[in-house]
């Protein structure tokens, strides 16, 4: 079974002229993201597989497949290291 993420419910997400800033209202800490990042993270509202966050940038921008799933798992491992990710509910 794959793993799920999901972001962390104390998030909020703006679109900075195409740039995506993020505030952890827990840790009261901000971060950017670029727009395939914000992209994700709209899409990790639900609980997402690496592979339906892969489709995700595939659906969007003129990568490879292994492109996709190298930017995914890139942002996922700073997104798990800055606690914008939680374990999926009941998962």
């Amino acid at each position: 079974m794959s793993d799920r993420y999901v972001r962390h419910p104390d998030l909020r997400l703006a679109d900075v002229e195409g740039d995506g800033v993020v505030l952890h209202l827990g840790s009261r800490r901000y971060f950017s993201v670029s727009e395939s990042g914000l992209a994700l993270l709209q899409a990790l509202e639900a609980p997402r597989t690496l592979p339906e966050l892969v489709d995700v940038l595939l659906e969007r921008y003129e990568v490879t497949p292994e492109q996709a799933e190298a930017s995914v798992r890139q942002f996922l491992e700073t997104c798990r290291t800055a606690d914008l990710l939680v374990p999926e509910a009941g998962g």
